[in-house]
């Protein structure tokens, strides 16, 4: 296993699917469990380069934050780097109240890793799909309504999830270029 890193956020279930997506590619994550000020943006990277330099001044070792957002298109990108909030707020019914036919959607991911003050790499990732009619399954966040392309399910209800998210594509570019600049530093 490589060296620690920190994962950073206040959702633990976040950091469970971190951990156990990272695991496979042999790296370690530890949780820093802290809530962090959340600026508004309209961009996710901002909202996560923000994150990743105070959680890196928090701790003061290699850590890595996710920020993410359900862009729905019909709602021209509602809720997106607002998610959280319109999670906390409406939920899962609130968002199927508000569509009617046209579903599509994407669910953005974006890794933010900070290991010195004032630089922070970005790891994007992108996950076409729809939104279901009605909640499907019970896991947390956005995943009880959203179908990725190509699943008749929703999150909620895949066993492969953490294969095929967001999260995972993300992920994935990060421990890529984290192991390869770790071997090339040996």
């Amino acid at each position: 296993m490589s060296s620690d890193i920190f994962f950073a956020s206040s959702n633990k279930n976040k950091y469970a699917e971190a951990r156990e997506i990272l695991e496979d590619f042999g790296v370690k994550l530890t949780f820093l469990k802290c809530k962090l000020e959340e600026i508004q943006s309209d961009s996710l990277e901002n909202i996560a380069m923000h994150k990743a330099l105070q959680a890196f001044s928090i701790c003061s070792q290699p850590v890595i934050v996710e920020d993410d957002g359900l862009f729905i298109d019909s709602l021209n990108g509602f809720p997106g780097p607002y998610s959280s909030f319109v999670l906390e707020t409406i939920g899962n019914k609130g968002i199927l109240k508000l569509l009617s036919k046209q579903r599509s959607a994407n669910f953005r991911s974006v890794i933010a890793f900070c290991e010195k003050i004032d630089k922070v790499s970005l790891f994007d990732a992108n996950v076409r799909g729809k939104i279901s009619r009605k909640e499907q399954g019970r896991r947390w966040g956005f995943d009880p309504i959203f179908i990725p392309q190509g699943k008749n399910k929703t999150y909620s209800l895949l066993d492969d999830k953490n294969k095929i998210s967001h999260r995972y594509v993300s992920l994935e570019k990060f421990a890529n270029w984290y192991l390869h600049k770790r071997k090339s530093n040996d």
